[in-house]
This record gives structure tokens, sequence and C-alpha cells, in this order.
């Protein structure tokens, strides 16, 4: 009866406490473990450093492999725990609990020099350490990690966020030792002043991703958030890094990243991957969709002039056909087009001389906008004087159409097209396609834009739920002469049955 009885893995249980530190669950770590070259395990000499621990569980999965791999050059287990443990094995919590946390998965005791730690060394912390660190302050952020100073410049009663491992100045006075394996999860984002959601905070797994690699380990691992290759706040600088690099061996893309983390929800999916210092070639990337297909591809990360990574190799196929054609992002504008903040309908005193009204007034424009609190918010229309227009004045009289600047990421549909005729304008909620000089041509682009398509094109272009006019990078921009449907663009772009299949999957409802 007892072998029956289920008895799950602690840190399995504790794997989904939030979005922005989220705990590693076991059977990932091993995945990512398995990514590293089999001879290690059987190496007495290799060193690991997991520099963002949280519940031990990295250090703790490669103690037990060591220990499998090392019993033939040293029998005796006591004697090979030992060794592991004292030479082989380090780690750096984030937070002074985690180290806690940490200590008590790979040592069984909080304290390492405590009654029940399994090796007994001369002080509590043992190979695991957690440094007490301060932020470097340049003016209103920190030298370091880049995090406001207004925010994070507090009293000791509250926790900082000053990772160890960012602030690595202090922290190679502290740790004097080279790594043959660097790996981890990460701290996701860092609060910004905003709210600190996932709108608004401020991404700093790349700063660790870029730390390690200044360390120059042999190998070097970790899983993060894929948002970085479709997007991201400020993240232009470390997706050029890492698409250029050719040390990364092997890469595994998950469109959703609840494969990864149950329970966590993660815009644009997640992702891990393995960099080795001796390799200098294309990557074995493994990307898995949310139909839970997987695709394993020998390729570039970065393969088209597409600012973004094209993750599913299906989606290469296709892009291959259309390369030589004009964007279409050429047509769309950049972020607030009319220069008119998307908070006019719920703050209308903060434009007060715009005279907003329902109703048309004499020398007013027409424009498109939102009123409600995000989740809420419905879209609406008014009136206002044409002078509070700043950008873009010579489309007002024009022909044009009005895209959202943000819907879900997993949705292949988006909110309606708004029709903009003359003297229409809109708020930053949405983008200007156009602008066209005829009824005819408008209404053939919206046919282009309402074809599967051109939708599959979009949806690969976008990993999070923001829309700037990069997104529509990949889509081809066509004659509007005349009306476009699928199956013509199908023969025009000469594409295979099976893009054409992959396309019409998309769309399934099953």
């Amino acid at each position: 009866m007892l072998k029956q009885v289920y008895n799950p893995d602690v840190l399995t249980c504790i794997a989904n406490l939030s979005s922005d530190e989220v705990f590693t669950p076991p059977s990932v770590v091993n995945q990512m473990l398995d990514t590293l070259p089999k001879e290690l395990w059987s190496d007495e000499k290799v060193t690991f450093l997991d520099p963002v621990s949280k519940s031990g569980v990295f250090l703790r999965e490669i103690t037990k492999r060591l220990i499998d791999g090392l019993e033939s050059k040293i029998p005796n287990l006591e004697e090979r725990i030992e060794h592991i443990l004292r030479n082989q094995v380090f780690g750096i919590g984030i937070t002074e609990l985690t180290s806690l946390i940490s200590r008590r998965s790979l040592y069984c005791s909080k304290y390492a020099n405590g009654k029940y730690s399994i090796v007994q060394f001369d002080d509590e912390q043992g190979n695991l350490k957690y440094f007490e660190t301060k932020h470097t302050w340049e003016g209103k952020s920190c030298k370091y990690c880049g995090v406001s100073k207004e925010m994070y410049d507090r009293g000791e009663e509250l926790e900082s966020y000053s990772y160890p491992f960012l602030h690595i100045d202090n922290l190679q006075n502290k740790i004097n030792m080279k790594f043959d394996v660097i790996i981890g999860n990460p701290p996701y984002q860092m609060a910004d002043g905003s709210g600190g959601s996932s709108d608004s905070a401020i991404p700093i797994y790349n700063k660790f991703v870029q730390t390690s690699i200044k360390l120059n380990p042999r190998f070097f691992s970790m899983i993060i958030p894929s948002k970085w290759m479709v997007g991201g706040r400020g993240l232009d600088k470390f997706r050029d890094i890492m698409t250029n690099d050719k040390r990364i061996k092997k890469f595994v893309d998950f469109e959703n990243a609840s494969e990864c983390f149950p329970g966590v929800h993660l815009d644009g999916g997640v992702c891990y991957f393995l960099w080795d210092k001796n390799y200098n070639g294309k990557t074995e990337y493994t990307y898995k969709s949310n139909k839970k297909e997987s695709f394993t591809s020998l390729r570039n990360l970065k393969e088209t002039s597409f600012k973004y990574v094209i993750r599913d190799i299906r989606v290469s196929n296709i892009v291959e056909k259309i390369s030589h054609y004009e964007r279409f992002s050429k047509i769309v504008s950049s972020t607030r087009p009319y220069g008119i903040r998307n908070f006019l309908f719920n703050q209308p005193h903060r434009y007060a001389d715009s005279n907003l009204s329902e109703k048309e007034f004499i020398g007013s424009v027409r424009i498109f906008g939102v009123k409600g609190i995000k989740g809420g918010a419905k879209r609406k229309i008014g009136f206002i004087t044409k002078r509070t227009v700043v950008r873009k004045q010579e489309t007002i009289n024009k022909y044009k159409l009005f895209f959202t600047t943000s819907f879900s990421t997993n949705s292949i549909e988006y909110p309606e097209i708004i029709i903009g005729n003359p003297n229409d304008v809109c708020t930053e909620t949405f983008l200007l396609v156009g602008p066209f000089d005829t009824k005819k041509e408008q209404m053939n682009c919206l046919s282009f834009m309402k074809t599967k398509f051109f939708k599959s094109l979009l949806y690969f272009g976008k990993g999070t739920m923001h829309v700037t006019s990069s997104v529509f990078g990949l889509i081809p921009l066509l004659d509007f002469n005349k009306p476009w449907v699928d199956d013509e663009l199908y023969d025009y772009f000469k594409l295979s049955n099976e893009d054409v299949l992959f396309i019409e999957s998309l769309f399934s409802k099953e």
C-alpha cells in the first residue's frame, strides 16, 4: 500500500509560486542538464555554479548525477558526497530566504555546519552563499541592474532585490574561482514604479545571461522568457547579442510556458539553451508549439532581415518565398500616430483644448479611442478640434485603417479593424495603416488584412500582446488596386501544399 501512495517531490510542489521569480520543476531542470555532455558527470574536477539559486533544485539534481557518475572513481558513497559538495557544487542565493531553502535541498539542513547537514562545513553557508549586496547608484538607476533608485533605495526592512550575481565587481572579490558550468533560472523582471505588471516591468533576465557569459565558463545554460526573440522592453541590444552568438549550441523554445511551469503564464513563452565556449556554428533549435508539436532544425537564430527571431521552422519556409517583396510595415505608423494619448476619453481635462464632444461641431475631426480601465475598456467615438492633432495632419483627409495596438498573444484573430475615412483620426490605442488616396485601395487592403495568410504572418511576427509596426515585418506589401483572397495568395506566392495546410491548421478549432 505504501508503494502506491503518491509522494511528490516538494520542489515540484513549489515550482509555480510567481511569474517573475519562477521556481523550476525538477523535470525541467533535468531536461536542461541533459543538454550537457555526458562525460561531465564522471569528471571529479568539473565545477558547477547556480548563480540564482531559489529552491536548490539545480544543485540537487547535479549532485545526484555526479553521485552516480563518480561511483567508479570514488566508490565510497560518503566520501563521494563529501567530495562533490565540497569541491564541485556551488550556488548563490538570490535572497537570504532562498539561500536557506537551497541549503535545505542540497545539504538537508539550512545551515551547512548544522547538526543535520550531510557535510559539515566550517561556516553556516558552505558552498551555497548569500551576499548582502547594495545597489550602486549612478544618477537615477543602478549601474549594474538598471533599477530605479527612487523605487529600490529604501530601508533595510524591505528587500532591495540587489541580486549579488549582477553586482559582479563585488562578487568577484568574494568568490575567487572559475566555474566550468553555470546553470540556473534567473529572476525575470523588476518593477519600475508603474505597478510592476508584466506590461510595465523592466526585464532583468537578460542581465543575468550577459553576466554569465562575461565569466566565460565552458558551458552555460539558463531558462528565460522567450519574449526577447519577439520584442520586449529594452531588449533590442540583447536580441542582437544572442542572435549573433555562434556559441549557442542547443536551444529549446516553448510557445506555451505552462509546459515548463504549470500554472504560470509568461507572455510569449519560455526557452532554455546551451552555450558552449568551444562551439562555433548553427544552433540545434527545437520549437514546441501550443499544440504540443515539436520541430527540430539546425539553423541560425536569425536568418532573415526581419527584426525578430522566426521561432517556427515552418514559418521560415513560407517567409523564404516572400522575402524579396517590400514589407507591409512600410504603411503602418509608429505608435501614437496623431500624437494623442490613450487617456483622452477617460481624462478629457488633460486635453482641455480639444473640446471633446459626442457630437460633431464646426472644425472638428472624428476620433476613435477607448474608454474604461484595462480589461473592461470599450471603443469610443468622439469629436475634437483639428488643432489637437499634432502628427500626420497630411493624412486627416485621406482614407486609412486603424489597427489595435494590443490583443491576446495566443490569439490569431484580432479585434475589428476600424475603417477610417477622410476627417477621421485615432488615439494611440490604434496604429494607422495607410493612408490611401481612394476608397477602393482602402477596402482592397482591408480584404488582404482579413485573409488567413495575413493573419498567420502577423501572428508569427507577434510574440507579445503589444502590436507595433515591426510585427508586420513578415507580411509582404501588395498592390491594392484589386482585392485579395487566400486561394489567390497561396497561388501568387507559390506556397506548397504543406505551407497551405500549416496556415489552415492555425484556424482549426481542434
